[in-house]
């Protein structure tokens, strides 16, 4: 039976061949729970009467949402969390002390091991399938199954096949990838489908561009985004102590879609997302004839907060200065990014041009806070969803982009094309 890598993840982990709309029970490899999933897993999992996790040390617990506690309610929340993992010792726990967004932090961690199979109550885990693990979102009581039991059922899903042609141009990156892939097939294009990505195009994709590119396979409606592991994956998990051996799975010639979809990058100028859909992508070209004036730039979050985000981001931004009426925030999506960006001298340029650099957080993402939209403002975001009042006011307007684009936009007040500067 010729077989897609989700197949072969999912076979390897049930001992037998399994295909597209099978129904199996699965051992979890990885279970992720954050600062507001968790308490309602913690709850599911008391309420069961179960006294200990099945495999503690495969599931982690990271405090990214609202870290440090924004409000009363949101460090209550987080008491819970806190409570359970030093009840249950829990070595994979991470909080201010260590802290990072989930999907940047736990790669970094080398806890992200290539053919596991990954499940987190937070939708953007599909992240590590950019490591070659299937890798998805579920509910909060679903991680409470899979503390208990360690493991979770699935119905295997049918895959959509994205072969990327060609060599990027400038300032086009993985999130321009995948925002031309959403506005192709739209916001439910692939549903409950695994997103393959492929193609000669992906060797030009470093680490941080795939996750960005895997991230926002759920804004198509995917279950899951995966690439395959080469030579630029083992190269970034070499010194990373990890915690099993990586098994690495490659699809059949002949292995079975329900789609092909190509593209041909070398035709593609970065493209960003106007309200209030991700599918709702222009090319810069087309986005800049509107002269929209901005209020706000954030580059951050679990799709673009990581090292090589804000090295091009500080590119664009050294030497000048954010517009008079824009406002421009800076969120390290983990500790260790952070902490490169100051040895680098990244962080001061930001400053200099007039920026606010935070803690790790996803913060403004969500409109959690750190960088709420008030009434009728505009913001020009590195992150993956843009609905009505993600950010903050229902009149609020997110543009998504790229990190170059938001800087080129902070310097300018307007959505802007850093090829322009």
């Amino acid at each position: 039976m010729k077989q897609n890598i989700t197949e072969k993840i999912f076979s390897s982990h049930v001992g037998r061949p399994v295909k597209a709309g099978d129904m199996i029970e699965c051992e979890i490899d990885m279970v992720i729970g954050n600062d507001i999933t968790t308490p309602i897993s913690i709850k599911a999992f008391k309420e069961s009467g179960a006294k200990k996790l099945a495999n503690p040390d495969g599931f982690s617990i990271v405090m990214d949402h609202y870290i440090p506690a924004k409000d009363i309610a949101s460090a209550n929340q987080a008491k819970i969390s806190r409570d359970f993992a030093y009840e249950h010792d829990l070595k994979h726990f991470f909080d201010e002390k260590d802290m990072g967004i989930e999907h940047a932090l736990l790669p970094e961690k080398g806890l992200i091991v290539p053919g596991d199979v990954i499940i987190g109550a937070d939708s953007h885990t599909c992240t590590h399938g950019a490591l070659g693990t299937f890798s998805t979102g579920m509910g909060s009581t679903d991680l409470a199954y899979a503390m208990i039991t360690g493991k979770n059922w699935f119905k295997v899903p049918e895959a959509i096949k994205v072969i990327f042609t060609g060599k990027p141009n400038e300032h086009v990156y993985g999130k321009d990838l995948i925002l031309e892939v959403i506005r192709l097939i739209g916001v439910d294009g692939a549903l409950y489908k695994s997103l393959e990505f492929t193609g000669e195009a992906i060797k030009y994709l470093n680490m941080d561009d795939r996750f960005s590119l895997c991230n926002m396979a759920i804004e198509a409606g995917a279950k899951n985004g995966i690439i395959a592991v080469d030579e630029i994956t083992k190269e970034f998990l070499k010194d990373k102590n990890l915690p099993r051996e990586p098994k690495y799975f490659y699809s059949d010639e002949g292995a079975s879609y329900s789609k092909v979809l190509e593209i041909d990058v070398s035709k593609l100028e970065p493209v960003i997302a106007y309200p209030y859909l991700p599918s709702n992508g222009k090319s810069i070209s087309e986005a800049v004839k509107d002269d929209l004036e901005i209020d706000q730039v954030f580059i951050g979050s679990c799709t673009n907060g990581r090292l090589s985000d804000l090295r091009i981001a500080a590119k664009i931004l050294k030497g000048k200065k954010v517009a008079r009426k824009t406002r421009l925030i800076i969120t390290p999506a983990t500790q260790k990014i952070a902490r490169a960006a100051e040895k680098e001298g990244l962080i001061e340029i930001f400053i200099e041009a007039g920026g606010v650099v935070s803690n790790p957080t996803c913060g403004a993402c969500l409109g959690g806070y750190m960088g709420i939209l008030g009434k009728n403002e505009r913001c020009v975001s590195t992150t993956n969803r843009n609905f009505v009042g993600r950010m903050g006011d229902r009149s609020s307007e997110v543009y998504l982009a790229n990190s170059a684009v938001a800087a080129a936009s902070a310097i300018a007040g307007k959505i802007t094309d850093p090829r322009d500067l």
